[in-house]
């Protein structure tokens, strides 16, 4: 008798790199919500020159800084603005670059090499150096941050979707669809895309990763959101000075950018294995 096959879900939990990428995520995803509702252990910007430079206790799981905030509270409100950032980013950049890609492998002739000789000129800048310039432009802030690491990362959407698109404009029920007299619309977001989405969502949680780290890198330069917002990368930049006489307070932001990366990697690996049918056959055995 074959085993049914496990659901979307079941599958991602089953997969070992899912399931670290889930429970990673789920953490740095819950931090930065205690935050976005106020239920960090303490106001994140009050200062109390009576504790500065405390190590982690009881009181102060990850420590004080210099000004005597508290660090887990600021590392939490630091996860929530890189999320926000990191999830507005792989917003613009998924959804300018899927549609850019359906619409380059759909229609091809002129309209796909204009959209890939334009895609090919942003591969050439890499993404980080082109979030700088966009940023320095712009000036500093999460929206601002938010646009510039987006456009960075939209080429990488459209090829990644360009090339599934080749092959399924020539599949079966396109081709009926056509026959039938269906428009390029519904072909294209009711036949196409569903068919592109597997692979669009593993681009979108490894881009997440990207985005948190290049959210963290724009920050440690002085270019992300104005203090008093508080950043896992400036929170690096000021704490590198004090790593000899308070390793916790550059230890706290650094963990939690490696945590949010590698959750975010770990994620797009497990969905990457449930989307593809021989990874999903090897689970049901």
């Amino acid at each position: 008798m074959t085993r049914r096959r496990p659901g979307f879900l079941t599958g991602l939990w089953l997969n070992p790199a899912g399931r670290a990428g889930c429970v990673l995520v789920g953490l740095v995803v819950v931090g930065g919500l205690l935050a976005a509702v106020g239920a960090t252990p303490y106001n994140a910007q009050l200062q109390n020159p009576l504790t500065t430079l405390k190590g982690p206790s009881l009181g102060h799981p990850f420590g004080t800084d210099q000004f005597g905030r508290d660090l887990l509270s600021l590392v939490l409100e630091g996860l929530w603005v890189s999320l926000k950032i990191a999830f507005l980013a792989v917003a613009i950049a998924g959804v300018a670059g899927t549609l850019a890609g359906i619409i380059a492998g759909y229609l091809g002739r002129w309209t796909s090499a204009l959209i890939m000789r334009v895609t090919d000129m942003l591969f050439a800048i890499p993404a980080i150096l082109l979030a700088l310039a966009i940023v320095t432009a712009l000036g500093p802030g999460a929206l601002d941050s938010a646009l510039a690491i987006g456009v960075g990362y939209v080429p990488i959407f459209v090829r990644v979707v360009r090339g599934p698109v080749l092959s399924l404009r020539t599949a079966g029920y396109v081709q009926a669809g056509r026959v039938l007299g269906f428009s390029s619309t519904r072909l294209l977001f009711r036949h196409i895309l569903p068919n592109v989405a597997g692979t669009v969502a593993v681009q979108a949680s490894l881009a997440l990763a990207w985005s948190v780290l290049a959210e963290a890198s724009l920050s440690f330069l002085g270019l992300g959101p104005p203090p008093p917002t508080a950043s896992l990368g400036e929170m690096v930049s000021q704490s590198s000075s004090l790593a000899s006489q308070a390793w916790w307070t550059l230890a706290a932001p650094s963990v939690a950018i490696v945590v949010a990366v590698i959750g975010f990697n770990f994620l797009g690996d497990g969905l990457r294995d449930v989307f593809d049918p021989r990874s999903r056959t090897a689970l049901a055995a």
